[in-house]
């Protein structure tokens, strides 16, 4: 049985290899933390926040994600791909993402506010609806994903391949077309 924590904050701590394994977290409030070094087994996270907090490299192999927010968080080379995927639910604001997997994930609805998602790994995922406002999606990769309905209209840099990527009622800016168009040398002006 996890050890089980609710309603805590924790503030500038930088956590061990093995710190938070076996733990469930419900309602918690996490300022300034460090998790590069943790290898998550067995851990939960209901309804929590994360403010300033860095997880690069960290191996979240085993970690359940239920409605929990990252704002201003370092998250590099992060694979959420292996998370739990029973109410996956994750909000990210003003967050570097980049190279993180996202890999064959129901993320739908999840918004991406001021984010760079530099070279993440979107394939194959169900992207319904998300937002991506005001996001580097440079060399983010796309293919065979389902990006019904999600909202592109203010992010740059994303080259998307229409037919390998389903993009009905998928919103983008005018300025962002070359972006669907790269494939065919079109040029844009």
């Amino acid at each position: 049985m996890p050890e089980y924590f609710f309603d805590q904050e924790y503030n500038s701590y930088t956590y061990g290899s093995d710190e938070v394994n076996f733990k469930e977290f419900e309602n918690c409030t996490f300022n300034n933390c460090t998790f590069s070094a943790c290898s998550f087994i067995d851990v939960t996270f209901i309804d929590c926040v994360f403010n300033d907090c860095i997880f690069s490299q960290s191996k979240i192999n085993h970690v359940a994600l239920r409605t929990v927010t990252f704002y201003r968080c370092e998250i590099k080379e992060v694979n959420f791909a292996m998370c739990s995927k029973l109410i996956f639910e994750v909000r990210f604001f003003d967050c570097v993402l980049d190279f993180s997997k996202f890999y064959t994930l129901k993320i739908k609805g999840t918004p991406f506010i001021n984010c760079s998602l530099i070279a993440v790994d979107f394939m194959a995922a169900d992207l319904t609806e998300v937002l991506f406002e005001n996001c580097d999606l440079y060399r983010a990769e796309f293919a065979k994903a389902n990006a019904n309905k999600a909202n592109f209209k203010t992010s740059r840099h994303y080259t998307i391949d229409p037919k390998t990527t389903k993009l009905k009622k998928a919103i983008f800016s005018l300025e962002g077309l070359k972006g669907l168009l790269y494939k065919h040398d079109i040029i844009v002006n």
